[in-house]
Formats: C-alpha cells, structure tokens, sequence
C-alpha cells in the first residue's frame, strides 16, 4: 500500500499519476511498479517504461482526474455537488450543457459555480504555500501518519504519530518476523493503526476468495471474521456483495 508515496508526492508527480525512482517508475494510484530497461507489450504494441505507466494509468484508473474525484469527499475537499460538476467540466461540456444535466438554476449559475471553485483554487494555492513555508519553521511538528486513500471517514482516529504507531504496533502485536495480533484493541485510533498493519499482509492486485482471506487472516488472529469485517468497515478491502470475493483497495 504505497500512501506515503501519495500524499508526499509533488503537485506534478500527482497530476501526471506517478513516480520516478532509480530504477523503476511507480504508480501513485495503486502502487504498481514499471522497471526501467524493460519493454513492454500492450495490445500487440512494444512501448519503453514510461509510456507503458502512462498506458497501465488510462487501462486501469482511466485517468488521474477520475481516479481523484472517486476518493473521499474528506480527502478531496469537496461536496457531492462540486464533485459532480468538475466531472461534467472534465468532459467538456458546456454551461448550458452542465446546466441541463444537472437541473439546476441557468447558465449563469453555472458561471458562478466555476467562479466559485477558481475561488477555492486560489485559497488552495495560499494555504500551500503557507504550509510549505510551516515547514521550515515549525521544528515541533509531529510526523504524521497519512490516512489510507480508501478510507471511509477521516476524523480524529487519524491524528497518528509515527511515534504511537510503532508503540501499537509493539504492544499489540508479537515479536519476530510473521508477527501475529494478541488481542483486538478497545479503542478506535488503536484498531485503526492494527487493521492498516494487518492489511499490509495482504497482496495489492490479488482477487481472494472468502476462505482464502480467512487462512491469511486466521494466521494473524484467532477471530478471524472479526478481522475481515472491520477491515471492510474501515475501507482497506473491497468485497462482493455476496462475500465470495475480497481485494486490497487501492
């Protein structure tokens, strides 16, 4: 689960979905890893590594933009509302054409509405660069954890230091390299940094069938229905509606 990557990534990084690193280039969506020196086939079609995480981006998330307007509201910011209008933007329709498909008001209120979000444009931009500027200064700034992309509710559970991770993580889980959970903790912000653990035991990519999951699940804990079902409630899996297929949400 590659969250730091995201959410410490640059603006150009993010806008174009990916990174560079020394031999690799790597997806900032769903952490897929492209080698460098390697030429890929893709539909009867031989591209170099960069182009074909271009192409692994349109095949797989569409795009950049579809991808973020899909996260949270509390992670991106915005109401259902603005949301649905920067898609109909994205697309390329008209004011007259946002106007219809949405039913509201006239083209002028649309108007209003791209004002409105240059608006919040620019208060995004002063509200960076204040931060960028924090940096420099704010010597007492904790280090803190980034809430997984697929989270449900952001809220106070998330204020997590490095620091009280590695402490849950040391007194909740055993010793040694295939470390198991002792017992399942009482309190919300702890559960939260034991199911993120557990769910790096998971493989991105992989479709599990329900006993599948279980004997994974089962290895770390003696409950282990109890593991899957949170780790639903706290959006690090994906299931069917009918429980016969889990995934790793990205």
């Amino acid at each position: 689960m590659e969250i730091d990557f995201f959410w410490n990534a640059s603006l150009e990084e993010l806008k174009r979905g990916y990174i560079q690193e020394k031999n690799s280039y790597t997806c900032l969506l769903c952490g897929e890893k492209i080698e460098k020196g390697i030429v890929y086939s893709y539909d009867n079609t031989l591209y170099e590594a960069e182009r074909y995480m271009r192409i692994h981006i349109e095949s797989t998330h569409q795009s950049v933009f579809d991808y973020l307007t899909g996260m949270d509201k509390k992670l991106t910011g915005l109401t259902d509302h603005q949301n649905q209008l920067l898609q109909l933007f994205y697309q390329g329709k008209s004011d007259k054409e946002v106007q219809q498909e949405m039913g509201i008001g006239s083209t002028s209120t649309i108007r209003h509405h791209r004002f409105a979000l240059k608006e919040k444009e620019r208060q995004a931009k002063v509200f960076l660069t204040m931060m960028e500027l924090l940096k420099e200064k704010d010597e007492y700034a904790p280090a803190f954890i980034a809430p997984h992309k697929s989270a449900k509710m952001v809220d106070e559970r998330y204020a997590i230091t490095k620091e009280e991770q590695g402490k849950i993580i040391n007194k909740f889980f055993t010793e040694g390299p295939n470390r198991s959970l002792k017992k399942f903790p009482p309190k919300e912000k702890q559960r939260l940094i034991v199911l993120r653990e557990i769910a790096a035991q998971i493989e991105s990519g992989r479709i599990y069938d329900e006993k599948e999951l279980n004997q994974i699940l089962n290895t770390i804990y003696g409950d282990h229905v109890m593991i899957r079902r949170y780790l639903v409630e706290y959006g690090f899996l994906g299931r069917k509606q009918d429980g016969s297929q889990y995934w790793l949400k990205k």
